[in-house]
């Protein structure tokens, strides 16, 4: 049996769409969810990892778990080793960052996870094609998309890609140990997804460069201020690593990543 935390996610929602279609057994796992977030047959299981009551039953019976552990986990003060311990032997599938690589995010939940089991695979996204949604307001009022560093390409990927991959490692063989990189199959500006985003609208968008003191004030209303001035630099002076076109999609699913148009092409209503 599969257990997936963050089950309501842009991730999780897709990935135990694929695991049910496969045939699996799952337990779908989210702070709020009831069944009707799942297919049918899917347990579901209300709970906070950041607390560490209840937490066996939530892992009762699992042989793999897809563990995510958002930001508020982390504010909550969570404790990523005693999660693990609660999976006991499973294997584990830690959805993890780009950025432990690079050395912006800490290492201390990827450490955790593979000092409790041999069975662990990490996945590191980049940053998400999903992340455009937050333009969805700007886009159904004015039609204009308002971003920093508008020329800036980074190679973002599709949330289906990662659930895609998570699916792979969960339930195929030869994926213990190892460590993926997940990107999109090119590099993509701000200024182009607005573009991209306008063709799967019917209608083009007008794009309008933030100056970077304009979107820290933006984001610094829903980021704490060591998120802003991170996020801040990768979108403007991404390292070689972060702009670099990642070769683990294709090399887990034998195809090339999504592509943004792919993804807004099937987004377009959430614009409209």
């Amino acid at each position: 049996m599969i257990v997936v935390t963050g089950a309501t996610g842009n991730v999780g929602r897709l990935l135990v769409e694929n695991l049910v279609t496969a045939g699996e057994e799952v337990t779908a796992v989210s702070r709020r969810i009831s069944p009707s977030d799942v297919p049918e047959g899917v347990r579901t299981v209300r709970a906070d990892l950041a607390r560490t009551e209840g937490l066996n039953e939530v892992f009762a019976g699992a042989d793999r778990v897809f563990l995510l552990t958002s930001g508020e986990f982390m504010a909550a003060g969570g404790d990523v080793a005693e999660v693990v311990a609660a999976a006991g032997d499973a294997g584990i599938v830690l959805l993890s960052s780009q950025g432990v690589g690079t050395g912006r995010h800490a290492p201390a939940f990827e450490e955790a996870v593979k000092a409790a089991s041999p069975k662990w695979t990490v996945l590191r996204p980049g940053g998400f094609a999903s992340n455009a949604f937050q333009w969805a307001p700007a886009i159904r009022a004015d039609r204009v998309v308002a971003a920093p560093f508008g020329d800036v390409a980074l190679p973002v990927i599709d949330p289906a890609d990662i659930a895609d991959v998570a699916a792979a490692v969960l339930t195929e063989p030869g994926h213990h140990g190892r460590t993926y990189v997940l990107t999109g199959p090119e590099p993509i500006s701000p200024r182009r997804q607005a573009a991209d985003l306008g063709d799967a609208l019917g209608e083009p968008l007008r794009f309008t460069e933030l100056s970077e003191d304009e979107a820290r004030a933006a984001m610094s209303e829903f980021m704490p201020p060591v998120v802003v001035e991170a996020t801040l630099s990768i979108l403007g002076k991404p390292t070689e690593d972060e702009a670099r076109v990642s070769p683990d999609v294709e090399k887990v699913l034998g195809r090339p990543g999504r592509t943004f148009a792919d993804w807004a092409a099937r987004n377009a209503a959430a614009f409209k």
